[in-house]
């Protein structure tokens, strides 16, 4: 029986401000995905094979062309030591150009290993078709492959690898903060309470009518006279709110995890948890022969042993509008474990007791 995980805050305890910087984010301050196709050449034996990769053929094809080597027969490449990848990686916000990011190579074809590699150069695009870094580098595989003629032996990943600053940026994204009258802040997790909250800290922190809630994930705040957008910002991330949460259970059937929040409220229940426990039991007996028995031959008898066992049931009786500790205390009590909990909960959100989401992943 696997243990079971309760998120719990008791009720006398004050839930802790927290920063709006780590609740929602900025607008305009975000990262953008970046991807493009490349080869990673020096590999020992391990890359695409060519009759199962062509894509990697025609790749490498085009490149000895591009370097000078003309009237290159593409069918007639065997090498083992290319591989064709996937290159990702995030462009930061406000990232200027010659700035180093990181990406990650992934293989494309049958390669069975990208370690000892070097990515060579692999223009990075963005959604819009541009192209906002190049990469190139020695790739660093985390996992490994060892196999011989019985046995193989496969720790982690070695098809991913990673290259650290291994692009440059040549493009910035046009986008100017400071020119900006007003920006907008969107909560990670929307709730009108928690808007609406964030919308009065920053009234009091930069006056009356700096900031109003449009709708329970956005805060528009404008920036005050001729003020510096960045300082406004700077002056508002760290500024401290309770956010609110909707009262939910979570319940992950496949590891038997649950997760209760502090708001979830129950009503007046009577809780009983049995079962009926059958055991089986087989074993077979050779039934042998007299010595002077004439045609007697050896017969195998199974014999089967059937035991069933019913554990008493103990009522827990909860009183209405209990909170979490007394739910806690309450499924202790009658010793229940992960798997019964879930069907407890199923079954007092199906009655209509449970005032919380029960959301199952």
């Amino acid at each position: 029986m696997l243990a079971v995980l309760l998120a719990i805050s008791l009720a006398p305890v004050a839930r802790a401000e927290v920063r709006i910087k780590d609740i929602a984010s900025f607008e305009g301050v975000r990262e953008n995905h970046l991807i493009g196709y490349g080869l990673v050449v020096g590999l020992h034996g391990s890359g695409d094979k060519m009759t199962n990769s062509p894509f990697t053929r025609e790749a490498v094809k085009g490149m000895l062309e591009r370097l000078g080597v003309a009237n290159l027969d593409g069918d007639l490449l065997k090498t083992k030591n290319t591989a064709a990848v996937m290159v990702t990686a995030k462009l930061p916000p406000f990232a200027r150009r010659g700035a180093p990011i990181d990406v990650v190579v992934s293989s494309l074809g049958d390669a069975t290993s990208l370690r000892g590699g070097t990515l060579l150069v692999t223009p990075l695009s963005g959604a819009d078709g541009e192209v906002y870094a190049v990469a190139q580098g020695p790739v660093a595989v985390s996992g490994f492959m060892a196999q011989g003629n019985a046995a193989s032996v496969v720790e982690g990943v070695p098809t991913i690898a990673r290259i650290d600053n291994g692009a440059i940026v040549e493009r910035e994204v046009n986008f100017e903060l400071r020119q900006l009258d007003s920006f907008r802040i969107s909560l990670r997790v929307p709730d009108f309470t928690t808007a609406a909250r964030i919308e009065d800290v920053i009234n009091m922190t930069l006056g009356g009518g700096s900031a109003r809630a449009l709708d329970p994930a956005t805060v528009e705040v404008r920036v005050p006279g001729k003020g510096d957008v960045a300082e406004t910002i700077a002056a508002i991330e760290n500024l401290t709110v309770q956010p609110d949460t909707v009262a939910r259970v979570v319940v992950d059937e496949k590891s038997g995890t649950i997760v209760i929040g502090a708001n979830v409220r129950i009503g007046q229940v009577a809780i009983s948890q049995g079962g009926l426990t059958v055991r089986v039991r087989e074993r077979y007996n050779v039934s042998q022969p007299n010595p002077i028995s004439i045609g007697g031959t050896a017969v195998v008898v199974p014999e089967t042993n059937i035991d069933v066992e019913e554990r008493d049931s103990k009522f827990t009786i909860l009183e209405g509008d209990v909170s979490l500790q007394d739910l806690v205390d309450g499924l202790n009590a009658i010793g229940v474990g992960a798997r019964q909990t879930i069907s407890i909960l199923e079954a007092i959100k199906a009655s209509g007791a449970l005032h919380a989401d029960l959301e199952i992943i």
